[in-house]
């Protein structure tokens, strides 16, 4: 008889984020390991992670053993009271959904928390085994992403659903080594995976060129791709690095997110002529971005809680052989230096260590074949989904 899977993830594509990418990833790796033992139950939103660019797909779809259910949103932005209706609307729908039908596992991937809550609420009501997959430490942000007093009451509730959610888990996966640091010390008798968000298939081939001989007059290239949000803190380092650049480089930043604004109002303040702001492009049109870069810029603000963080967006530039000019500390920062050839490293928010940085970075693209190779995510996806069917297997 086969095996029932419910798979949440809140992002799936046509949308465009990390966690959508991985969630496919793994649903394809889940077929492939299985085909003809499992049929699997993809319960997702419609494309809302930018909302100026929502694409209507399909409310249900079904592709082999994959069932895909996607569920409307209202209209909602970025801040933390928009996202929370956004996230309401979604558990009522997927709770009414998801209790419909028998689930022998339920795989939950999630950053914010709230999906693992989700998936853990309906795995009890389903009496299936549960798979977490946790990409963010939710609840140690709260207190510094929320001042008094909303922080500590804040993390005090989300404690107590983490703790729920954690503690009924037959196994959780971390994204990254940093978090466990953690949850260890939490939660002593859980089992930790350890499978990260790897380098997409779409970059095991990026064209590494060759360095041409660059133009003295022209300014340098600085691409970077992703969320604008306090997590970035992009606000807090881009236009002042630009201003004290000034003709030497040329800032593209695309994407976008809760404080878009305040990065454009400081941009506009300072009357800064060399930093671009672009929407979220399609993966088609970033990819040729990324060719057309000298350096490619990350940057996580100078939050403690984001010392144990790994940005999934590191794997991407890292594939593309193109300099890495990352400001970061703790386990990103590690990574980076023992990882990534050709990467420089600078503290969070500190202009004169990311000027330092940048002198010090090799301007030729160069091939990392072997960091490509370690992280390939179809390799990590695979191991990771026969960590998913050992529950599958053990369930009755």
């Amino acid at each position: 008889m086969r095996k029932r899977i419910l798979l949440l993830s809140f992002f799936y594509p046509p949308d465009l984020s990390a966690g959508s990418f991985r969630a496919k990833a793994l649903v394809d790796a889940l077929c492939e390991r299985a085909a003809g033992e499992i049929d699997i139950d993809v319960l997702t939103t419609q494309p809302n992670r930018y909302h100026f660019q929502a694409n209507e797909a399909l409310a249900v779809e079904e592709q082999g053993c994959v069932r895909i259910r996607r569920v409307q949103l209202p209209v909602h932005k970025s801040g933390f009271v928009d996202q929370a209706k956004a996230f309401a609307a979604f558990a009522l729908q997927a709770n009414r959904i998801g209790g419909g039908g028998h689930y022998d596992v339920v795989v939950a991937t999630s950053s914010r928390l709230m999906t693992a809550v989700l998936g853990s609420w309906i795995a009890r009501r389903q009496r299936a085994r549960l798979y977490l997959d946790i990409r963010d430490i939710f609840v140690e942000n709260l207190r510094e992403l929320f001042i008094a007093p909303l922080g500590r009451p804040l993390a005090f509730v989300f404690g107590a659903l983490e703790r729920w959610a954690i503690g009924r888990a037959n196994k959780v996966n971390l994204v990254t080594a940093g978090f466990l640091g953690y949850f260890q010390p939490r939660y002593p008798k859980q089992r930790f995976s350890l499978y990260s968000n790897g380098v997409d298939d779409d970059f095991l081939d990026f064209p590494v060129a060759e360095p041409a001989e660059k133009a003295l007059e022209k300014p340098l290239h600085i691409l970077y791709a992703g969320n604008i949000g306090d997590g970035q803190g992009l606000h807090l380092i881009i236009p002042a690095l630009a201003q004290r650049l000034g003709a030497r480089a040329h800032f593209c930043i695309v994407g976008a997110g809760g404080r878009l604004q305040a990065l454009r109002d400081a941009v506009t303040g300072d009357d800064l002529n060399n930093v671009e702001l672009i929407p979220p492009v399609q993966r088609e049109r970033l990819l040729e971005m990324y060719e057309q870069a000298d350096v490619l810029f990350l940057h996580l603000n100078d939050f403690s809680a984001f010392r144990r963080v790994l940005p999934s967006k590191l794997f991407e530039y890292a594939a593309t052989g193109k300099p890495v000019l990352a400001g970061v500390a703790g386990f990103a920062a590690d990574f980076v230096r023992t990882e990534v050839t050709n990467a420089e490293v600078f503290a969070p928010c500190d202009l004169e260590g990311a000027i330092a940085a940048m002198e010090k970075l090799s301007l030729e693209p160069k091939a990392r074949p072997e960091f490509v190779e370690r992280f390939s995510r179809r390799r990590i996806t695979e191991a990771m989904a026969e960590d998913v069917l050992e529950l599958v297997r053990e369930a009755d």
